[in-house]
């Protein structure tokens, strides 16, 4: 029997530093995991402030979600570990520059440390596909 749980890492995204794909995807529901500001052409980070990291993630988001047939357009909720709640803004100003006026839920949490040296913070989102979208008052 096939497992309804697909996952992969697609090609042009960081190499995950763990036993771990990136996306996992059953139906229309898609999940990323923790991700990382690392330039993937490179393997190293995209810079060494929060605001490059930030833009290299949601970049590297637009090549998962398009890899599942989503893009980030059908996000419905990202979080965001950040090692220092200091670069709240700058995070925050980098994100409205790659989200533009798409405001899915978000939860921003201050973490103590994160596993690869360097890294500023993560993110990880859930979304659908665009076969799934909807609005709330289309009656589904």
């Amino acid at each position: 029997m096939k497992s309804r749980v697909e996952t992969l890492t697609p090609p042009n995204t960081p190499t995950p530093i763990g036993p771990y794909n990136h996306v996992a995807k059953v139906g229309e529901h898609i999940w990323i995991g923790g991700t990382a500001g690392v330039d993937p052409a490179t393997g190293q980070l995209a810079g060494t402030d929060v605001g490059a990291q930030t833009r290299q993630i949601l970049k590297s988001f637009v090549v998962m979600l398009d890899a599942v047939g989503s893009d980030l357009s059908h996000v419905t909720h990202t979080n965001t570990f950040l090692q220092h709640m200091s670069d709240f803004e700058t995070m925050n100003a980098a994100y409205v520059d790659i989200m533009g006026d798409r405001r899915p839920a978000r939860t921003v949490i201050s973490v103590r440390e994160l596993p690869k040296p360097g890294v500023l913070l993560t993110k990880n989102l859930t979304a659908v596909t665009k076969e799934r979208a909807g609005s709330f008052d289309d009656g589904k």
